[in-house]
């Protein structure tokens, strides 16, 4: 028959009374995964809520806002703390640096009813605090994309010049090889210029 007390392992007389793990033989190795585990589930964990704040704040600021200085706002990322206490919100704002400015303290006007939002979506001890961030990455990727299209432009300008100094070239005007064999030509027979 088997007894339901658990099984006790003696302690190695080396180990101190302090070290509990290491008077366990698989002791630090369970702990580890423990401490790995934790770490996985707790990043876990913080993905999904921050997904879910993304989904019900992105949601909210289209339908439920009626504020006339929230317009053409999209919610691209979402920043949870590790504690889920603190929630930092990527919005990007397409209009000029005025227009980015007011819908950004629109947001954060409405910040307690997206919270309260949010609170009905998340089941957690404490609601997450919005804070409302300019995500800029729109915008830097739109700078790039013109910057690329100029060198572009710039490639092909390049690109048919050359293709009309070579037509010329072939027409019967002197091409550089002609100048270099002509020099060369004058370097071994001075006498013949």
């Amino acid at each position: 028959m088997m007894s339901s007390r658990p099984i006790r392992l003696k302690k190695s007389p080396e180990n101190c009374s302090r070290n509990r793990l290491a008077c366990w033989p698989i002791g630090p190795v369970l702990y580890q995964l423990r401490f790995f585990c934790r770490i996985a589930m707790t990043s876990r964990r913080v993905l999904k809520a921050a997904q879910a704040i993304r989904e019900v704040v992105g949601m909210s600021i289209l339908t439920d806002l009626r504020d006339p200085r929230i317009q053409n706002v999209t919610v691209t990322r979402v920043e949870v703390s590790a504690d889920m206490r603190l929630a930092k919100v990527h919005v990007s704002v397409m209009g000029d640096e005025p227009q980015q400015k007011l819908s950004i303290h629109g947001l954060q006007n409405a910040a307690g009813f997206l919270q309260q939002k949010v609170a009905k979506r998340i089941d957690t001890r404490y609601t997450p605090k919005l804070n409302f961030v300019l995500d800029k990455g729109a915008k830097h990727s739109m700078e790039v994309t013109r910057i690329l299209g100029e060198l572009q432009e710039e490639r092909v300008a390049n690109s048919a010049q050359l293709e009309t100094d070579a037509d010329s070239q072939t027409a019967g005007l002197e091409t550089p090889e002609d100048h270099s064999a002509e020099s060369e030509d004058s370097q071994a027979n001075p006498d013949a210029t």
